[in-house]
């Protein structure tokens, strides 16, 4: 074997038991220091009196090759049978992509063994390792990478309708991802060269190409300069972020700014430039731009593309915002302005429509589930002030400026008991723990934190890290193998069924094909963060379901033991943020006996990162905690008072229905609740005479009428901020001095976009908490002829859909049956989609309208059974 695959070759010798009997076996094996050109002497030695040499190399066959051609000449009777990357009929055997495990080489040493010895032990061997091929579950929920939260690149590869772009290597790259409308990506240096083959032989007139300015100055000048050349209709968006960041945030090396940028662009021959920038103050007149250049808000990003693709030839934007990842560090070290500007979503006016995720692109903005369906709230630990979020057609955002998050006291340890030490593993053989979670939360930090504890001890320790295309909302796994001396490891990853713990810091990754393969029954303990991390699927489907039940499952059926804990609800109730969920986790795992280091060593560890050790350690202590006291840790965490009553979810339908009239009795008066029960009781009445026993009609109806008479209209949204708990809530979560300001686009008042007729949004400061306080008293003039909001379209379809939806159900209601029933739960449920202000809110209420006649049709047309129709 090659000196990179040795240690490889002795894991697998080890897999179930094949060391220890080499010898007996006649396993001689040669380990080569240097792989080319091979040193024939001690290759020829070692060949001698061998039928079989099987040659184990990563990547193309090196080694294998040249043994070949030096004992090509030799006797037919005396040369070895030399097999690597195929068997002697042409069969794959040792793949020549990605990396070799140790189970696959055991598995082909077991079965190339079989011909020569018949052993019963072997062949039990072989079928256990056979065994371990195929059977992973592979749930369909899956994390792929993603922009972090506030990357440039959530709003810089949008592309307008209708039009296409290409990507290329840099963080845009996962664009192609999401609905971007980009495909295909080229080596660095080839941006937009497949367009320049393209563009003769299609109907497509241009396309964007996305190009980072660290590539440019790598080599996509090059690329920028062909395509000038070449006379095709393209834009190059570049995006200037100010760092190389999917390497790590280094400075782009030439000194580039966007002023010499697009100089040289110009220069170049591009015919138009535009530069378009969150911050367009940094670029007053006289910055030494070209000739013709202006500089654009992000938010007219739409209205620049379309105005570039239609330019013939060679353009460019630039589009000017710092990388979000580099944004946190540099903030973290005092070298970058970090405004003092929080947003905060009103769960209560939020309806959860998702148009705030859909436009900001953004991980931060996280689904909150709530007794009246889901909302939205932001992540403040994940949030890197992008605001993006706020062009959200929503009333619901509120930016905070001034002052600073509140800590909480509950991670305090005073006068708490002494924590009792735990059984620790034996390290008979080299313990493996095998890490998982998402990119940017600390996974490799917790890696790291366990070898220094290692070393610490003097035990033997490597890791190994997996990040890949890791940027925050990607997966990343991290192998961790201990051992009571050096010398005992030999490859640092941990093959499959080789995990003695799994260390799950999400429950997604932790549930995914290359963590299962890690667990064996047999010796497997898992301990997982249960929290529901969404993925980046959520900013596309507002609807996206978790399959929390389904993800532990998967987990539990692999492993010997597993355990659940919601380590970042816990982590962010005790010290108002969740970065310090995985030591949580991981000194819960320490408790509970899965870690083979002593918790001194670890916490020293954390002392020697130099990097919020006080936090750090009160995190891996509270979990050691969690482990050996939950109760304690569960009433510091979750006291009665932390938890609103709107976030309690109803136990019964009967609770359903009491909870929404009473709320319509404050959004309105006590008729208006009355009308929402007489019509809930009629489908109870019909529901239990013709479908009795089921319910689910009559929950459906409850849930959807509610949600069409509780509009929010001008009165209800003041309501819903003068008369509740918001602004004292936001007391409890911001200290020092800070005003509120709100992001609203009133009917009556607001502005029209020009382009696309829609309401702008403007910010008000905190005076119009005394207009909401007055609209909130008027609600009684709400459909009466003084109402002055009811006039506009928007609130007269919010009416109609009410008159609607009572003739839709007593429709439903008139030819109810046990065969309907189904059809009727889904016409009867249907308002549930119709979310949203605005523009919004009209699309999805056509939406409905277009699925309601299509359930309608279907449910006449079903033949009703003879009892029905005698009536």
């Amino acid at each position: 074997s090659s000196r990179k695959s040795t240690p490889v070759v002795g894991e697998a010798l080890s897999l179930r038991g094949l060391d220890g009997k080499g010898p007996q076996l006649g396993i001689p094996h040669l380990k080569l220091g240097m792989s080319s050109p091979l040193e024939s002497e001690g290759v020829r030695r070692f060949a001698e009196g061998l039928d079989e040499i099987l040659v184990v190399e990563e990547k193309r066959a090196l080694i294998e090759t040249q043994l070949k051609e030096q004992l090509y000449n030799w006797p037919a009777g005396k040369r070895p049978l030399i097999l690597g990357k195929c068997d002697e009929k042409g069969a794959p055997l040792l793949p020549s992509q990605g990396e070799l495990s140790a189970r696959g080489v055991a598995t082909v040493l077991a079965r190339r063994l079989a011909r020569f010895e018949e052993s019963p032990r072997l062949a039990e061997r072989l079928i256990a390792l056979e065994a371990k091929d195929g059977g992973q579950s592979i749930p369909a929920f899956e994390r792929p990478p993603y922009f972090c939260p506030g990357c440039p690149h959530n709003t810089s590869t949008k592309v307008p309708q209708g039009s296409r772009a290409l990507a290329g290597i840099g963080c845009h790259y996962l664009a192609q991802f999401m609905d971007r409308d980009t495909a295909t990506f080229t080596q660095m240096g080839g941006e937009g060269a497949s367009w320049i083959g393209q563009a003769p032989f299609t109907e497509t007139r241009h396309v964007f190409v996305n190009l980072g300015d660290g590539t440019y100055s790598h080599s996509g000048a090059l690329a920028i300069r062909a395509a000038v050349a070449s006379g095709v209709n393209v834009t190059y968006k570049i995006l200037f972020n100010d760092a190389v960041a999917m390497t790590g945030g280094q400075p782009v090396e030439g000194g580039l700014t966007v002023p010499s940028l697009a100089q040289r662009l110009a220069a170049e021959g591009v015919r138009r430039l535009a530069v378009v920038t969150d911050e367009p103050e940094k670029y007053p007149p006289g910055t030494d731009f070209p000739a013709g250049v202006r500089v654009r808000h992000r938010r007219d990003l739409d209205a620049v593309e379309r105005e570039m693709r239609e330019i013939p030839g060679v353009t460019a934007i630039l589009y000017d915002q710092t990388c979000a990842a580099e944004k946190r560090r540099r903030r973290k070290r005092g070298r970058f302005p970090d405004p003092q500007r929080r947003v905060v979503i009103n769960e209560r006016v939020c309806e959860g429509c998702g148009d705030c995720s859909r436009t900001s692109n953004c991980l931060a903005v996280i689904p909150l589930e709530t007794e009246f369906g889901r909302k939205r709230a932001i992540d403040q630990s994940s949030c890197n002030k992008d605001f993006s979020c706020l062009e959200g057609f929503c009333p619901s955002f509120v930016s905070v400026e001034g002052g600073r998050p509140r800590k909480p006291s509950a991670g305090g340890e005073e006068g708490l008991p002494a924590l009792a030490e735990p059984q620790l593993p034996a390290l008979g053989a080299p313990y493996g723990i095998f890490i998982t979670g998402v990119g940017g939360t600390g996974v490799v930090t917790v890696s790291a934190l366990l070898g220094m504890a290692g070393h610490l001890e003097g035990k033997g320790v490597r890791t190994l890290d997996m990040t890949g295309l890791a940027q925050k909302g990607g997966a990343v796994w991290s192998h961790v193998r201990i051992a009571a001396t050096p010398e005992e490891i030999g490859t640092p990853r941990i093959g499959e069924g080789g995990a003695d713990l799994l260390l799950g810091c999400d429950l997604v990754v932790s549930a995914g094909a290359e963590s299962l393969g890690k667990l064996s029954r047999g010796k497997s303990q898992a301990i997982v963060n249960s929290h529901e991390t969404m993925t980046g699927a959520f900013t596309r489907n507002p609807d996206l379901d978790f399959p929390a039940s389904e993800l532990k499952r998967g987990i539990a059926e692999k492993a010997l033991s597993a355990e659940f804990v919601d380590a970042t609800g816990v982590a962010q109730r005790l010290f108002g943020d969740t970065i310090g969920a995985n030591l949580f986790l991981l000194g819960y795992a320490y408790q509970k006996g899965g870690v083979p280091l002593s918790a001194e060593a670890i916490e020293q560890a954390i002392a020697l990162n130099a990097v919020a050790v006080e936090a750090n350690r009160a995190a891996f202590r509270w979990g050691r905690r969690a482990a050996a006291d939950p109760d304690l840790t569960e009433s510091r965490a979750n006291p009665p008072s932390a938890r609103p009553g709107s976030h309690r979810l109803s136990e019964s339908v009967e609770e359903v229905i009491q909870r929404r009239a009473a709320f319509l009795r404050g959004y309105q008066n006590e008729a208006y609740a009355a009308r929402y029960r007489r019509l809930v009781e009629k489908v109870r009445a019909v529901e239990e005479a013709r479908v009795p026993g089921s319910g689910a009609l009559l929950d459906g109806a409850a849930r959807a009428l509610f949600k069409l008479m509780a509009y929010k209209d001008e009165y209800e949204v003041a309501r819903l901020y003068a008369e509740t708990d918001f602004v004292s809530r936001l007391a409890a979560r911001f200290e020092g001095p800070y005003r509120l300001v709100f992001h609203l686009a009133p009917p009556l008042f607001a502005e029209r976009d020009l382009e696309t007729g829609q309401l702008k949004k403007k910010a008000y400061g905190p005076s119009v908490l005394i207009l909401f306080r007055l609209l909130a008293k008027l609600r009684f003039l709400r459909g009466t002829p003084f109402d002055i909001f009811g006039r506009t379209a928007e609130r007269r379809l919010e009416r109609r859909l009410v008159s609607d939806y009572e003739e839709t159900l007593a429709l439903v209601l008139e030819r109810l049956s046990p065969e309907r029933h189904a059809l009727a739960v889904a016409i009867a449920s249907l308002p549930l989609e119709i979310r949203g202000f605005g523009h919004v809110k009209e699309a999805a209420a056509a939406s409905a309208k277009k699925k309601e006649s299509a359930l309608l049709a279907l449910y006449r047309a079903s033949p009703a059974p003879a009892a029905l129709a005698a009536e």
